[in-house]
């Protein structure tokens, strides 16, 4: 096992990392930028080091400042977290070659999934279900688009192959606004991911956002931890995430898990993964892999009473996984609210002091958080300032502990989307389970938000 390993990451992800490293008796380095200073884990690190200014580029997506870090720490792996180089295969191949362990899947893993049209047709050729689309990136010829896109049928999607986030798609619903629609999402991938290439999907109508946890070791071991459902959201951002999924028969989510672990066994795939569905009149597809730790692990964590983080670290360090599908058991039910420093209204962000922070507590409830009385939260990165996590025996447990914990949690000083949270804990539909990936921004029009 490591004596000592490098968090390249900030906020309530560092935190958890470096909790996880301390349970299993290894010491933590923390890298942090200027805005970061007073950040509670960098406090609470056996070392920490100031690697730049707030910028991300000159601190937290600096490859030359992390490594140096490493080296003069003597830090045996690099655990990435999630976001910032995460996902950056380059990066993770810098580590490797500078005789460090990244805590993640391999270089070759992270570019064939970072790449949407490798992605897909690798899970073609593992059985994986995936959404009706073209074979792979779109052609020049825009007689051969048309074709593509009436064999496929109306509304289609127009997505880069190198996007992620909710960036670099477009939805197109009438054949003369395609061809457009095509450049314009080219010119787009282009200048944000550095690749041009698009690819043409079916557009679902109102689906659901279903994802499937896996975790594989170096063994060719892997194993499905059961399913999230992330269908609350807001222009592609996630905001409430539960598991299980509403009203999914347990058959079908062990067919689709089944095909994922034994997807990552043919592609060699190590470490903690996330493979993303659209689920629609029974049926699930494939959109995308995310090779790394995702913000709503703890619900599956809870579910499960499998510690995500301390796996990722024990694969990286080469242990085989300490237990077998059958061994894996769903026990109640868990739901997430994502707490954002922004307007509850305008989804603006609110950065600066918050002058009162009181976390909630009692009977199944977890907070995940960097947050506290007197922090700065910056204006230079992600608005997330925690996670509010539940469980109960059942849903309806789980929703009434939520509220509870909301009415509970005080942050002053700051706007935060907590009244937001509380409403939609509220609502008729989300408590009847099961709403469509546009259920939020549909609702948010009828209340004119």
């Amino acid at each position: 096992m490591f004596k000592k390993v490098l968090i390249a990451n900030r906020g309530e992800i560092a935190l958890r990392i470096q909790r996880a490293c301390r349970e299993m008796g290894i010491k933590s380095v923390v890298v942090y930028s200027e805005a970061d200073r007073d950040a509670k884990y960098v406090r609470l690190a056996d070392e920490a080091v100031c690697i730049g200014p707030a910028p991300s580029a000159q601190s937290y997506l600096s490859m030359p400042a992390i490594i140096a870090t490493a080296e003069v720490t003597d830090a045996e792996a690099i655990h990435p977290g999630y976001g910032f180089l995460s996902e950056n295969a380059d990066f993770a191949e810098r580590v490797e070659r500078s005789g460090f362990t990244f805590i993640g899947p391999t270089p070759e893993s992270i570019r064939m999934m970072g790449d949407k049209v490798s992605a897909k047709q690798a899970m073609i050729r593992a059985g994986v279900p995936c959404v009706p689309g073209s074979e792979g990136a779109l052609p020049e010829d825009p007689k051969e688009i048309i074709k593509i896109a009436r064999s496929v049928g109306y509304p289609v999607i127009i997505k880069a192959a190198g996007g992620g986030g909710g960036r670099g798609m477009r939805v197109v619903h009438t054949e003369a606004a395609l061809v457009h629609a095509v450049q314009t999402t080219r010119a787009e991938a282009g200048a944000a991911f550095g690749n041009p290439e698009v690819y043409m999907e079916k557009f679902l109508e109102n689906p659901r956002h279903v994802e499937i946890q896996i975790l594989a070791d170096t063994f060719k071991n892997a194993v499905w931890l059961g399913e999230r459902d992330c269908s609350m959201q807001r222009r592609h951002q996630k905001i409430i995430e539960e598991a299980p999924a509403p009203g999914i028969p347990r058959r079908a989510i062990e067919k689709v898990g089944d095909r994922c672990a034994a997807a990552c066994k043919k592609m060699g795939y190590r470490g903690a993964g996330t493979f993303e569905f659209l689920y629609e009149n029974g049926e699930f597809y494939f959109i995308e892999m995310n090779t790394r730790v995702q913000v709503e692990h703890p619900v599956t964590e809870l579910v499960t009473g499998i510690d995500i983080v301390q796996q990722q670290i024990r694969i990286a360090a080469g242990e085989k996984l300490p237990f077998t599908q059958r061994q894996i058991e769903m026990r109640g039910h868990a739901i997430e609210c994502r707490i954002n420093a922004e307007d509850p209204v305008k989804f603006v962000p609110s950065p600066g002091r918050i002058t009162m922070w009181h976390a909630p507590g009692g009977p199944g409830v977890r907070v995940d958080s960097h947050a506290y009385t007197n922090y700065f939260v910056p204006p230079n990165y992600d608005s997330m300032i925690g996670k509010i996590i539940v469980h109960g025996d059942t849903r309806e447990q789980a929703l009434a502990r939520m509220r509870i914990a909301l009415s509970e949690t005080v942050v002053e000083g700051i706007q935060t989307n907590i009244p937001l949270h509380r409403e939609l804990m509220a609502d008729a539909k989300f408590i009847e389970g099961g709403t469509s990936i546009h259920y939020l921004e549909s609702w948010m029009a009828a209340h004119k938000r």
